[in-house]
């Protein structure tokens, strides 16, 4: 049976934002509490969300009061987080920590300290960068200096894998010719999923429209540019498409100005931003879901469409030909050419009828699964808990690695962080940290609410003691039976 694991999953990515990274480590984090681990997540403030909440189910999350710069990022700082991370873990008894996203600074952060107190760290990336414009090149050697001290990388896809690997130096000297550089052995792939519940066919209309959905980011980087100039073409040689398009974003602007030139008001629908919890429903709404993506390491947003019964046309990027087979999903270059020639194929596949929505939710139900994706990360937390613990001797040497220039400030960082942590031990000893003792236990709760309704004696004033966790109208309502 796998063992019992106190988690933290860091990254600035989280809820009240929505995105594939917070859903993704929503989704992880419930799986395992059904699993019977114990997971609290670590962010930074939103708005005037600071300090702790819960989530269902049981899920406590930390907003540290840290205000990002931008695209919801806190800016790099090394050493200001280290007091509130270091009393966190140290109070929630955390044996491991899972940071999540190459652009979130304070899992980097978290997975710097986190060997100072002896608990293992995993990172999964969840995004492809570049190697030649300035901001790839800086942020790659932020990741690469936080890989030096992980105990294992999660991808979630084979191209993302690669992806990883170059980026974070991922390699070692093989073992059988020390001339050759193998990747280690601790980059896994375990793809994202979906709650295909959530995303069912609806019954098709009797209408001879059809529709495009477009749910994306209006940035450059989801290639925009490439709707901007196909989706005019597409509306001029076929008269019974219709678009809608939900998202928000800086290509937005550009969007209405396409729209206003070739008079598509009654062609084009911009929806604006787009809840989670409606992107179901705008999917129903279509025939034909649409990626003009420049770059995508998995892409969520093609996996729900496809669950809920759309066929996909998509710009053949990334880890994106790993997603569906070949019969749900038509493929195109990124250029305005050949995403109209796969929209025109993709139109005359669904005007013939030869795609069934129903099946295709089927085949996708079974594809992706949460729970198989929390069983195959647990296998990840075991395989870290068991390894041998990097100690700080290897730890500054790996940091040398990172080059002649970045090597040595790294390695600064690291001794100064390792100076600032002893300095923390001496100003606020342990033993005076207020430390977790009770937890909510998801199941004695349940059979004592149960015991509630049917009227009989009930354990819930023990269970209250040991969990601490109560909403106020379930103590009203023991205190009313009572």
């Amino acid at each position: 049976m796998q063992e019992r694991l106190s988690i933290a999953m860091i990254s600035d990515f989280f809820y009240p934002d929505v995105g594939g990274v917070e859903n993704h480590i929503y989704m992880l984090s419930a799986n395992l509490i059904r699993k019977g681990h114990n997971v609290i997540i670590i962010t930074h403030s939103h708005g005037d969300r600071v300090g702790i909440r819960w989530l269902l189910p049981g899920l406590k999350v930390y907003y540290l009061p840290f205000l990002p710069i931008a695209s919801s990022a806190t800016l790099p700082n090394f050493f200001t987080s280290l007091p509130y991370l270091r009393t966190i873990l140290l109070r929630e008894h955390i044996h491991l920590i899972h940071a999540h996203a190459s652009l979130s600074s304070i899992g980097h952060e978290g997975i710097l300290h986190a060997h100072l107190m002896g608990i293992r760290t995993v990172f999964t990336d969840h995004s492809l960068f570049g190697f030649e414009d300035a901001a790839s090149i800086l942020t790659n050697k932020l990741l690469a200096s936080s890989l030096k001290h992980v105990d294992a990388v999660i991808c979630v896809s084979h191209t993302g894998r690669e992806n990883t690997v170059l980026r974070g130096q991922l390699y070692e000297r093989s073992d059988k010719d020390p001339t050759t550089l193998a990747v280690r052995k601790n980059v896994y792939v375990i793809p994202n999923a979906l709650v295909a519940e959530q995303f069912k066919p609806h019954p098709p209309r009797v209408s001879e429209t059809i529709t495009i959905v477009i749910l994306s980011r209006l940035a450059y980087r989801k290639g925009i540019d490439l709707l901007i100039a196909t989706a005019p073409r597409i509306c001029a040689a076929f008269p019974n498409v219709h678009f809608v398009i939900g998202g928000d974003g800086p290509k937005l602007i550009e969007l209405l100005q396409m729209r206003e030139k070739h008079r598509l008001q009654d062609r084009i629908e911009l929806l604006g931003s787009v809840r989670h919890e409606d992107v179901s429903s705008v999917l129903a709404r279509g025939s034909i879901f649409m990626n003009t993506s420049l770059t995508e390491s998995f892409g969520i947003a093609i996996l729900e469409a496809a669950c809920a019964g759309l066929y996909v046309v998509s710009t053949r990027v990334g880890g994106v030909p790993e997603i569906l087979p070949k019969d749900l999903i038509s493929f195109a270059n990124p250029d305005a050419d050949d995403i109209f020639r796969a929209i025109s194929e993709a139109i005359q596949i669904v005007s013939a009828g030869q795609h069934d929505p129903y099946r295709a939710h089927e085949r996708i139900k079974r594809f992706y699964d949460w729970g198989q994706v929390a069983t195959r990360t647990e296998a990840v937390y075991d395989g870290v808990i068991k390894s041998r613990q990097i100690e700080l001797w290897e730890r500054i040497r790996r940091t040398m690695e990172l080059g002649p220039f970045a090597g040595p400030i790294y390695t600064i960082i690291l001794i100064v962080d390792c100076l600032f942590f002893l300095f923390l031990e001496w100003w606020a000893p342990r033993q005076d940290i207020d430390y977790v003792t009770h937890e909510f236990r998801q199941e004695e709760f349940r059979k004592c609410m149960k015991e509630v309704e049917l009227g009989e004696p009930t354990c819930l004033g023990e269970v209250i003691d040991q969990s601490a966790v109560m909403t106020v109208p379930e103590l009203l309502k023991v205190v009313n039976t009572q």
